[in-house]
């Protein structure tokens, strides 16, 4: 039994958003990389590039969800 629920597509676009919200406050583009938004904005990025590449994702699990066929 696989524990993984999150798709192909689904991990492209969660480690290429991921990474985006990482770069941005460091090339300055949305707030500081100091400023609160700024590290939040990093943090949900990591949580992203993360949960990309281990295909799996707690939200999902607990209400139930996957983005993976099960084919």
């Amino acid at each position: 039994m696989s524990i993984a629920n999150v798709g192909s597509l689904d991990r492209i676009v969660r480690i290429v958003l991921g990474a985006a919200l990482i770069l941005a406050p460091l090339l300055g583009f949305i707030a500081a990389a100091s400023s609160t938004l700024g590290i939040v904005l990093m943090i949900a990025g990591a949580v992203l590039i993360g949960t990309g590449f281990i295909s799996f994702c707690p939200i999902y699990r607990i209400i139930g969800a996957s983005t993976r066929s099960n084919s």
